[in-house]
């Protein structure tokens, strides 16, 4: 089922079965980035594992993306999600629009021209796994996806 309920508040440590941690608060990708660090530092990381940091840098990069295009292009942000896996973090980012983006599903290629813009879904392609682009029975759709991250290796070992 989709949590489309996006005016709760998000309460920390409170986990929607399936779906993550609602962030009804997060409106921009500021706040979309931190929420996501929180789920990093709060769930996945552990006594026996530390996300390494390139990794959340891509997390963080994807979360801009997705939330920057919903602003932009999807009528609005209308949800967002992340949560912890054993394989990484699972975004969920719902907007008002339902068109599918024309490189959603594309090579992942970066523009020939250097104009300053089509950056965000070649790079989303390049970072994420199992990307999905779902339509919502009230309109607009969930782009979900899978950020993958790493451990960081125990240095003190040897």
């Amino acid at each position: 089922m989709d949590r489309t309920d996006v005016a709760a508040p998000a309460h920390p440590g409170h986990r929607t079965p399936g779906n993550g941690h609602p962030a009804a608060s997060v409106r921009t990708a500021a706040e979309a980035r931190a929420h996501a660090r929180s789920v990093v530092l709060g769930e996945w990381n552990s006594a026996s594992r530390t996300a390494r940091e390139q990794d959340v840098v891509d997390l963080q990069l994807v979360v801009s993306e997705l939330v920057s295009n919903a602003v932009r292009h999807g009528g609005g942000l209308a949800g967002f999600e992340a949560a912890a896996t054993a394989q990484g973090v699972r975004l969920a980012v719902r907007d008002h629009s339902a068109a599918v983006p024309a490189a959603a599903f594309g090579p992942g290629d970066l523009p020939g021209d250097h104009r300053g813009s089509g950056y965000g879904w070649p790079l989303i392609i390049r970072l994420a796994r199992d990307i999905s682009v779902e339509p919502r029975p009230e309109g607009g759709k969930t782009i979900r996806v899978l950020i993958p991250l790493r451990a960081e290796e125990d240095r003190r070992a040897g």
